[in-house]
């Protein structure tokens, strides 16, 4: 019995007490939850359905707890039924019933986990964005790892997710990329402010080699701004691909110009009364929604900002149906979300229900005990090259993936590149290798699973440790995803490991010498399998391979 289907014996439960007593019935929950009591002596799950109706039908909640309590000890599988405190169900399943879970996750397979939980919701998810002016830096890389991770999670929790890069080629940032390809091009210093780094260099004779008269063109700057783009970008995507990592949609602001909707989106604007005139430039009402201060949309010489930009993509968003636009900015972009939230409401949306911005906290690298600070090839910055070139990528992106985006991380590049348990992500994919290569020993013993199994021969303390912890994994997934949170998933992970690790020191599993095999052994086998597919499943919404052999 899962913690899903003994929450469903729990509300049913209630409904039953809550006819028998003449209650209304209008008072309960679509749905409920079961969580694990702290300490085991209380119970395999505990349920505070009690505590949260009893002011609502008017009566005591440990009277409530009494009457559920007796319809819920009329269920096959549940062994018994305490009342605990002021109205909390301590409920103890049989053994039986916690170790059909085994049976239950490998039924599901690949399946395990997911939901319907955000079935209807259709979310456009954009994350990195980076310009490209250079290699994805150690912050895009954040993202580019949670972001994958979220839009995984998501759709595994029944979301119908679009990933989304957004790009410009235009800007001053592009005009000091393009000026200082064309200073490496003629073998002059970096401009100021322009870029530095073996990458500039490297472009730059890249373009002159397929073009030897680039630097002849009458305007060099436009021709190595264009093929620079062309070159950088491509080298990001491929950056991006080689890291797991790819994006349903790569969307270039030009577009945006070119179809004109700025225009369209100024009109829309004007159309809600938030346009006005001043200065001889065009401004956005935004500080009447909660905006420190109003927006120009078009300067006074005619020139659009790059505002207008953010109001019409957020626009095209919303009319290829997005129901909610996420992104994801880096720590520098805390001054853009109440400036969003007013343009959406000038739109005339509700930000709470069309927008979410999160923000991400930086990642500092260290080696040897010291701040990793400069890429040879990159300049100034630590690109995703980098990192994954130190690591590897299933490493890259568990550790990145593995801490709230809001916490900076301090990311020891000698522990992630450690063969050891010490190394979260080894850990991990360790239990899955280990488990695999017991269930091939199996094999080779001539041992089959069967059809079924007995599940009450798992009780030892560690199989129902590993049981619970198998049936909480749902639960998580859809936890990562409504709090956009993927590192539940990971720590997760680690707490399923440990749990297996424990369990494979306590229970033998296959015989030895001339021993028999045991239905207990094929039960634990079972349980095995069971844990391997969550590991595998788990492993797979993070972007993390899961090993058969380390």
């Amino acid at each position: 019995m899962t913690p899903e289907m003994l929450a469903e014996h729990v509300l049913t439960a209630a409904q039953a007490a809550f006819a028998a007593q003449g209650l209304d019935a209008s008072a309960l929950p679509s749905a409920t939850t079961v969580e694990r009591p702290r300490q085991p002596e209380h119970g395999d799950y505990a349920s505070t359905l009690c505590l949260q109706l009893a002011k609502k039908v008017g009566r005591p909640p440990r009277a409530l707890a009494e009457s559920i309590a007796a319809e819920l000890a009329k269920v096959d599988g549940i062994s018994a039924v305490d009342i605990a405190g002021p109205g909390f169900l301590n409920i103890r399943l049989a053994a039986a019933a916690t170790g059909q879970i085994a049976g239950s996750v490998v039924a599901a397979g690949t399946a395990y986990g997911s939901s319907d939980a955000f079935t209807g919701q259709k979310l456009n998810l954009e994350f990195v964005s980076a310009n490209p002016t250079g290699p994805v830096h150690i912050g895009g890389v954040r993202w580019a790892a949670v972001g994958d991770a979220l839009g995984r999670i998501l759709k595994f929790a029944g979301a119908e997710v679009t990933t989304e890069y957004y790009f410009n080629d235009a800007g001053t940032q592009i005009d000091h990329f393009s000026a200082s390809l064309v200073a490496a091009a003629k073998g002059e210093p970096t401009p100021e402010n322009g870029y530095k780094g073996e990458y500039i260099a490297e472009l730059a004779a890249t373009i002159v080699e397929a073009h030897p008269d680039a630097l002849a063109k009458d305007d060099p700057r436009e021709f190595f701004r264009v093929e620079g783009i062309t070159l950088m970008f491509a080298e990001v995507k491929k950056s991006l691909a080689d890291f797991g990592t790819h994006f349903d949609v790569y969307f270039n602001e030009r577009d945006l110009h070119v179809k004109g909707e700025l225009d369209r989106a100024l009109e829309r604007l004007r159309e809600q009364g938030n346009i006005y005139e001043k200065d001889g430039a065009t401004w956005l009402r935004s500080s009447d929604y909660g905006d420190d201060k109003d927006r120009v949309i078009v300067r006074s010489n005619g020139s659009w900002t790059y505002f207008a930009a953010d109001c019409a993509y957020y626009l095209d968003k919303r009319e290829r149906g997005f129901d909610k636009v996420v992104i994801m900015l880096g720590a520098d972009h805390h001054g853009y979300i109440g400036r969003m939230k007013a343009m959406v409401s000038c739109f005339g949306d509700d930000p709470s229900q069309t927008l979410e911005i999160l923000i991400g906290q930086m990642v500092n690298l260290l080696r040897d005990g010291e701040p990793v600070k400069l890429s040879k090839r990159a300049g100034t910055i630590i690109s995703i090259d980098d990192v994954v070139d130190a690591i590897g990528v299933d490493a890259s992106r568990y550790a990145l993936a593995r801490y709230s985006s809001d916490s900076t991380i301090d990311l020891d590049l000698d522990l992630w590149a450690r063969k050891s348990n010490d190394n979260p992500v080894f850990y991990v994919q360790y239990a899955h290798s280990r488990i695999n290569q017991i269930l091939v020993s199996a094999a080779e013993l001539g041992i089959e699973f069967g059809d079924t199994y007995d599940a009450a021969l798992l009780v030892h303390p560690r199989e129902g440790d590993l049981l619970k912890a198998l049936g909480e994994f749902p639960a998580v997934v859809t936890t990562a995803a409504e709090l956009r949170e993927p590192h539940r998933v990971a720590r997760y992970l680690e707490d399923l490991a440990g749990a297996y690790h424990r369990f494979y020191d306590a229970c033998r599993v296959l015989p030895r010498g001339d021993e028999e095999f045991t239905e207990t052994g094929r039960a634990r086998l079972w349980l095995m399998d069971a844990t391997r597919v969550v590991l595998a499943n788990g492993l797979r919404l993070l972007g993390v391979s899961a090993p058969e052999r380390m």
